[in-house]
């Protein structure tokens, strides 16, 4: 997709920005030679143009703000030759009035120690960590307790539509019925984007034989962010657990989620998972009886 001339609202701005990017590196960096060169901080705007493939004069215009169009290919040359990162690139492209890209995660973090003691500060009630595929990566013990975290590669969607804790129990039956929706039109706004990744791909596609009610909901094309949602978790030990929760995205990983769940007002839930973190828990219940959901 090519941009509409820029608004005058921007230009500044994107003027400041490339200037700035453009000063802080050396031609030395950028591969250039410094022989008969006039010795000055930074590139050149000619350099930048030749380093991206660029006429001289579009460069110069792109910087000095002019009402021109942009595509996402000549950004993509610019940010290369600038050495931008993630949050740079995409602040380049909301600059140039183009849809930023996706910000993808740092790849040498696995995880972060500093996510871990955020969902272990909100004991007692459960919290986890999602990948982007709705894989849990992480819990504290009261998730593990109550919502059968057992497995590591446990994926929401497919636990949603196999598991009979979501289903079984009073009521619970018309209570996933009007969840359904909601879940799979979240699911694919998560997957907006990532149309040719193999991992929510085959989650997609072994729903779509396993499950007719997955592949008939994901007919329907629905897209809608998740928001608040009401969990109802039928545990073999306690009974009935109501929890809203809740989704945190993360800046500094945005290929996971943190989500806090809130026992529901007026239920008993939170009684229930104090009890199942405490000692007499522990002694009236083998602990694989506990969360056996």
């Amino acid at each position: 997709m090519t941009s509409t001339p820029q608004s005058r609202a921007h230009r500044p701005e994107l003027r400041d920005f490339l200037r700035s990017r453009r000063a802080r590196i050396t031609p030395e960096e950028a591969g250039l030679t410094a022989s008969g060169r006039r010795r000055t901080p930074g590139l050149r705007r000619e350099e930048v143009a030749v380093l991206a493939g660029v006429g001289p004069s579009w460069y110069q215009w792109l910087e000095q703000g002019r009402n021109i169009s942009v595509s996402p290919q000549v950004l993509d040359s610019v940010a290369r030759v600038l050495r931008l990162d993630g949050p740079e690139r995409r602040h380049l492209y909301a600059l140039a009035e183009l849809n930023p890209p996706l910000l993808e995660a740092p790849p040498q973090v696995t995880y972060c120690d500093g996510l871990q003691r955020l969902i272990e500060a909100w004991e007692p009630r459960p919290a986890t960590t999602l990948d982007r595929y709705w894989n849990h990566v992480a819990w504290n013990e009261s998730a593990r307790l109550t919502l059968n975290m057992a497995d590591a590669d446990h994926n929401c969607l497919v636990a949603f539509f196999h598991h009979a804790q979501y289903r079984r129990g009073k009521g619970r039956s018309e209570t996933w019925e009007k969840m359904a929706p909601s879940v799979v039109a979240a699911f694919r706004a998560a997957a907006t984007g990532h149309s040719d990744d193999e991992g929510f791909q085959e989650i997609i596609s072994e729903l779509q034989q396993t499950s007719p009610e997955f592949a008939q909901l994901w007919a329907r094309q629905d897209v809608q962010p998740l928001g608040v949602v009401l969990n109802e978790v039928e545990h073999p030990v306690v009974g009935t657990l109501s929890f809203e929760s809740t989704q945190l995205k993360m800046p500094a990983r945005p290929d996971l989620t943190v989500v806090l769940y809130n026992p529901v007002e007026g239920t008993d839930t939170e009684q229930k998972v104090r009890w199942l973190l405490s000692e007499s828990a522990a002694e009236a219940v083998p602990p694989e009886s506990r969360n056996a959901v």
